[in-house]
């Protein structure tokens, strides 16, 4: 397992985030920032445009309601949209807190989502397939 700082996990997410399509993302990271570790604008087919804001947790357990609600609060009239990205898991009732109705949403990234993104876009990763042959002994025995 490799491990990165926490300020690297966030511009790793601005890296992310840009190579996924994102315009104008920055990096906040600021003391007292209010959980807000960054910011971008995401464009969909040229006409619609979302501003969007990022929290990003390098965690090995998992992410709670508490914490998406105190995102939620910090992103309060900032952003059109919310994104929480972490290394570990969210507990089926902070999935359910980040879709709540009347609530401004707010889209989850877990480790393993991150982990097929970062795959998806060779970011940092190397897939390589390998062929594996068995010699099918009983096969051969017949001659």
């Amino acid at each position: 397992m490799y491990i990165i700082s926490p300020s690297s996990f966030e511009r790793l997410t601005q890296r992310l985030l840009r190579e996924s399509g994102f315009v104008q993302v920055e990096v906040t990271g600021k003391t007292g920032d209010g959980g807000i570790d960054g910011k971008g604008i995401v464009r969909i087919s040229g006409f619609l445009s979302f501003h969007v804001i990022f929290q990003c947790k390098r965690y090995k357990g998992t992410i709670t309601p508490s914490q998406i609600r105190d995102f939620r609060g910090a992103m309060q009239g900032r952003a059109d949209k919310g994104l929480f990205v972490t290394t570990g898991t969210f507990t089926r009732e902070a999935v359910k807190e980040a879709t709540r109705d009347g609530a401004p949403p707010i889209d989850l990234i877990d480790g393993e989502l991150l982990c097929d993104k970062l795959k998806e876009l060779k970011l940092g990763v190397e897939t390589e397939f390998i062929e594996v042959v068995k010699v099918k002994q009983a096969w051969f025995d017949q001659f």
